[in-house]
C-alpha cells in the first residue's frame, strides 16, 4: 500500500514517526503552515518557520525515504492578528520557491472580516502562482463556514477544481461535493473523523476527488490513520485500486496541479546546513 498524507504537521512530529510512517507504506507528505499553538508575535517568526518547511523538514523526511512539499500561506487563526498580517505582503517571494505546491492552510476558524480579507487575499496569490489551494474548513459551524468558504472561491480567480476544501464530515460533505471542490478528510483519534465513519463516506459518495488525511500536529493525532483507513476499506470490501486512488492517486493529481510535485527523493545527504540529524554518531 503506497500513501502520500496531503495534509500532516511534521514538524511538530518526531524522527520515530516517520521511521513508523515510512513503514506502514507512507512515501510522501505535504505539510501546510499553521499556528504553533501559541501565537506568533511577528513575522519574522512566520519567515524562519516558512524556511524550516523549505529546507530541513524535507531534508529530514529524505532520511527516512520520504518526499516532503509543503503549502505556505497566512493561517486562518493568525489572520486575526494584525502583527501577522504583513506575512501576506512577504508570501510572493515563498510562493516561487520549488517546493511550494500549494497556498495553505487558508479559510476560516472563527469567520471574521480579517479572515474573509486574509482568504481573499491568498485565493488570489494562489491565482497569481498558478497553485492550488488548501482551504481549512472550520471546526465551529462547520455547515455555516463550509458554505462562506464555497462563496468566497466563487468569488475568486480560483476554479473550484483547483481547491481542496479540508476538514469535511458528514455535514459538510455533500454540499462540497456539490461545489466542484477535491475533497479532504482529516481522520483523529477522537475529534474529527475516524476510519469508519470514513468509509461510510466512501460508500455514499465514491473515491473520486476524496482525499484522505491525519493531519497530525502537537496535539492528540495519529501520523498513521492514513494507514488505518487503508486497512478499513479493504475490509469494508473496496478494492486494492479503490485505496490507492484514495491514498496516492489522488493526492498526486491534486498537489500535480501546482506542476512542481516531485516524487522522486534525491541522493540522501548527511547533512543540512551543518546539522544532522543523527545523534551520537560519527
Amino acid at each position: 500500500m503506497r500513501i502520500f498524507d496531503p495534509h500532516i504537521h511534521m514538524t511538530s512530529r518526531t524522527t520515530d514517526d516517520y521511521q513508523a510512517m515510512h513503514d506502514a507504506g507512507v512515501r510522501a507528505v505535504v505539510e501546510p503552515s499553521f499556528w504553533l499553538g501559541q501565537p506568533r508575535t511577528s513575522p519574522a517568526s512566520f519567515f524562519d518557520y516558512f524556511d524550516a518547511l523549505l529546507g530541513w523538514e524535507p531534508f529530514r523526511a529524505g532520511q527516512y525515504g520520504i518526499t516532503h512539499h509543503c503549502a505556505l500561506a497566512l493561517n486562518p487563526k493568525e489572520a486575526n492578528d494584525p502583527r501577522c498580517t504583513p506575512v501576506l505582503d512577504a508570501l510572493p517571494r515563498y510562493l516561487v520557491k520549488d517546493s511550494v505546491v500549494a497556498v495553505g492552510e487558508i479559510g476560516y476558524d472563527s469567520m471574521t472580516p480579517a479572515e474573509d480579507t486574509a482568504l481573499a487575499a491568498q485565493l488570489q496569490l494562489a491565482a497569481d502562482h498558478d497553485l492550488p489551494a488548501l482551504v481549512h474548513t472550520p471546526h465551529r459551524d462547520k455547515l455555516a463556514g463550509l458554505r462562506r468558504t464555497i462563496d468566497v472561491v466563487r468569488e475568486s480567480h480560483v476554479p473550484p477544481e483547483r481547491v481542496l476544501l479540508d476538514h469535511l464530515n458528514e455535514t459538510t460533505v455533500k454540499e462540497a461535493t456539490d461545489s466542484g471542490a477535491w475533497l479532504g478528510f482529516s481522520i483523529y483519534p477522537d475529534t474529527k473523523m475516524d476510519e469508519d465513519r470514513m468509509v461510510t463516506i466512501l460508500k455514499e459518495y465514491g473515491t473520486e476527488r476524496a482525499l484522505v488525511n491525519s493531519a497530525a500536529d502537537w496535539g492528540r493525532s495519529d501520523p498513521l490513520k492514513t494507514r488505518k483507513v487503508g486497512d478499513a476499506m479493504l475490509a469494508a470490501g473496496f478494492t486494492d485500486d479503490d485505496v490507492d486512488q484514495v491514498l496516492w492517486r489522488n493526492p498526486v493529481a491534486f498537489y500535480g496541479l501546482s506542476g512542481r510535485l516531485q516524487l522522486g527523493l534525491p541522493a540522501p545527504g548527511t547533512l543540512h546546513e551543518g546539522n544532522s540529524v543523527l545523534r551520537g554518531g560519527e
